[in-house]
């Protein structure tokens, strides 16, 4: 399989120690601990779809857990466990769009799917879904990874500025789409 991406080799400088100078986990199961759950509610806002993520982060830490020697050496391991599950994310979500227009020529419709999340998740899964593609990665790492905005532009390869702007034009599409009803009511 490849590498992940350039924008990932940045994330990739040897450290003296074990882990992140951050205070990271040293071994690979501590690392799978603590950042399994994260980085699949990452994916799952980003992808809609909470078996899926959990698929495309294990994955991740599959490949990880394969490369350990190398990747455990890397001042943040985390980085590159996170850039080849959002990468396996993408590749997924373009096999799944592949596969539905092919349906949709031979014309069938896919399976239905069980409803489970509540209302709220819902709402902002699909107002997530309605971004652009950018905009919804950096909005799930700085809120859901709690990314600061200078990581998210180390990895995405961009200027902070950048993703500032990601972030501001992504919260508006939001706030727009999450307003609560207005109550027609007199108070």
């Amino acid at each position: 399989m490849p590498a992940p991406s350039d924008a990932t080799e940045r994330s990739q400088r040897p450290s003296a120690a074990v882990g992140s100078p951050l205070g990271a986990p040293a071994s690979f199961e501590e690392l799978y601990a603590a950042h399994f759950t994260d980085l699949a509610v990452q994916l799952y806002a980003y992808f809609g779809d909470q078996l899926e993520a959990q698929d495309v982060v294990q994955e991740a830490f599959c490949r990880a857990l394969a490369r350990w020697s190398t990747i455990s050496r890397y001042d943040d391991p985390v980085a590159w466990v996170r850039r080849v599950a959002w990468n396996l994310a993408v590749s997924q979500w373009r096999r799944t769009r592949a596969a539905l227009a092919a349906l949709a020529r031979l014309h069938r419709q896919p399976g239905r799917r069980v409803d489970g999340p509540g209302p709220d998740r819902v709402a902002l899964v699909a107002a997530l879904a309605t971004l652009p593609a950018r905009q919804r990665q950096v909005v799930v790492l700085h809120y859901l990874a709690d990314l600061p905005v200078s990581e998210i532009a180390d990895q995405l390869g961009v200027l902070s500025g950048t993703v500032k702007s990601w972030l501001h034009r992504g919260r508006a599409a939001l706030a727009a789409q999450l307003q609560p009803p207005e109550s027609g009511g007199v108070s």
